[in-house]
This record gives structure tokens, sequence and C-alpha cells, in this order.
């Protein structure tokens, strides 16, 4: 039982984690979070590794269902998934480089009247934006070809006899683990920001958002090649 348990989590380790790729979230994390504090980054990192975990679940016991309601194919979840990717590169290649101009003259401003200038115009640095869910879990990590892969696994699994109790304790075991590696890649992203400084972030920002590009597209050909019936030349 408990060896049968073992091959399970190891088996749904092994097929997933090259998929999933922790460590491309931690590049994201490092291109998307300057400015962050590390409390702000770490309170990022805690609910994106819990979003994780969630949609591995979502994915496994709803996963069929959804798409099939909305009329979803794995084909189409790639090249969507394609284009979210590209997208969210091209924002990391060719970043917005103009500041307001308000916030400027803001930082800019002399205190001379003994009162800090941002308690008489508030902030002059916009609250952080939320990370966690999109891009970090979602398509970060948890991305088409993971999600392919798990509802693909759970309608084999449904297929050969049903879901055995051992199952969802593999699947949960699974869950966790993966997050749990997704949370410990992050957190040691911390390190490399103090390396790195600002014009190395800057230089991994756009080298990754070069590669999320190659990768949307990437997804967009198997999407394109799977909707044809035809496979990939070697």
């Amino acid at each position: 039982m408990i060896l049968e348990y073992l091959k399970y989590v190891g088996l749904g380790l092994v097929a997933l984690l090259p998929v999933a790729n922790p460590l491309t979230s931690t590049t994201l994390l490092l291109a998307l979070s300057r400015g962050y504090t590390p409390a702000e980054r770490n309170r990022q990192i805690d609910r994106a590794a819990v979003y994780v975990a969630t949609i591995i679940l979502v994915c496994f016991y709803a996963g069929n269902a959804i798409m099939s309601g909305f009329g979803i194919s794995i084909p189409g979840l790639r090249i969507a998934g394609g284009l979210i990717v590209a997208y969210i590169g091209f924002g990391m290649l060719f970043p917005d480089t103009n500041q307001n101009e308000a916030s400027v003259q803001l930082d800019m401003a002399p205190d001379t009247s003994g009162v800090h200038v941002e308690t008489l115009h508030g902030p002059s640095r916009p609250k952080p934006r939320d990370i966690a869910f999109i891009p970090l879990a979602l398509p970060g990590t948890a991305g088409p070809g993971t999600i392919a892969l798990i509802v693909s696994s759970a309608s084999a699994l449904h297929s050969h006899g049903g879901l055995a109790p051992i199952h969802h304790l593999a699947v949960i075991s699974v869950a966790a683990l993966v997050a749990l590696l997704f949370w410990v890649c992050l957190r040691s992203a911390e390190r490399v920001v103090h390396v790195l400084g600002e014009s190395g972030i800057d230089a991994v920002s756009r080298v990754m958002g070069f590669l999320l590009i190659c990768m949307g597209v990437q997804f967009g050909i198997d999407g394109i090649f799977e909707l044809m019936g035809k496979t990939m030349p070697d």
C-alpha cells in the first residue's frame, strides 16, 4: 500500500515538474517584483504557492468537466495559453518606461514646510500590483502544458476504473509537494535580487520576456499541430 502510494506520488512529480518548471516562475518573480519590499514579495510568494496547489487540484477534479462544459479542447487550451504567455513576454521585453509626471514632480519636490511631501499628497509610489495568481501561478507554473497534462491524466484514470482512495491521497500529496517546491524556489530568489541589483534584474527581465515569447509561440504551434492531428517533425 505504501509502496504503491509512493509510486503514484513519484510518477506525478516526475510528470509535472519538467512541465511546470518552478524555476521559470522564479525568473518571472525577479523580473516583475522590482520595487517590492521583502515583505510584499514574500506575501506574493505565499499566495502564489497556495494558488498553484489549488489550480492543480481543480484541474484534476473538475478540469475535464469545465473544459467540456465550455467546449474547450486541449489544442484550444494550448493556443490560448500561448497567447497569454507571449503577451506577458512582450510586456517584459518592452516595458513601459513612461513615468507619471506627477509622481516625478512629487519625488523631486523639496520639503520646505517641515511636513513630509507624502503627508500632503499621499504616497508617491502606487501600491504594487498583485502578481501572485497571474503570472506567477498561472501561467508561470500551472500553464497550458501543466493543465493539459493534469486533465488528460485524470481522464485516463477515470477511463481505467475510476479513482481509488490511494489516488486521491497521491493527488493531494503531489499538489502539496509541487507547491512546496515552487515556494522554496521563489523564496530563494531573494538572494538573487541582492546579487544582481537593479540593472541585472532589468537584463534578466528582458531575456525572460524574449524566452516567454518563444514559449508562447511554441505553445501555439503545438496546439495547431495537435488540432490538425499531426506531430511536430524531429
